[in-house]
């Protein structure tokens, strides 16, 4: 991987939104959609996606903000062991980092983070027909009820990182 690049893995909700949103930022080269695993209680696989990105475009930050706040990152529901909370992180540079910028942004929640920084173990990627879900499919009934608002989100608190693919909707 170039210098200039890299990438780290998410998981929160549903990795169809998960994917969409991240498609829709400038920076981001693409999105691998799929099931994650960590170490530990969280070696079973989860809802994930694998972000690569330009880090001359894109700041760790940001994309850690615009993952923070477009999945229940502060509600610890049932449904977690299939939809974990996480930051998947490839080294001990990246996990240092992004242990210090979720700490810093728990301060814009009322509400306790739940979000955990984890090693990357593995990766499991979906079947094609699901891949790029929200774009092959936008007026899907999950699409719009799901994935649509995330993206209007995107718009409205994120505006100067969402690339030309949303922009307008």
């Amino acid at each position: 991987m170039r210098k200039d690049y890299s990438k780290i893995a998410f998981g929160g909700g549903c990795h169809w939104c998960t994917e969409a949103v991240f498609l829709s930022l400038k920076g981001v080269d693409r999105v691998e959609q799929g099931y994650a695993a960590s170490i530990g209680d969280y070696h079973d696989f989860s809802e994930a996606v694998i972000v690569h990105f330009n880090t001359n475009k894109i700041t760790l930050e940001t994309l850690l903000k615009v993952h923070l706040y477009t999945h229940k990152s502060t509600s610890d529901h049932s449904m977690r062991s299939k939809y974990r909370s996480a930051v998947y992180v490839y080294d001990k540079e990246q996990e240092t980092e992004a242990k210090v910028i979720v700490k810093n942004l728990q301060k814009e929640f009322d509400d306790q983070l739940i979000t955990k920084v984890l090693p990357f173990k593995s990766f499991k990627m979906s079947r094609e027909e699901i891949q790029n879900y929200y774009y092959k499919n936008p007026e899907k009934p999950f699409c719009k009820t799901f994935i649509a608002p995330k993206l209007k989100l995107l718009l409205e608190e994120f505006s100067d990182q969402v690339n030309s693919r949303i922009e307008g909707k």
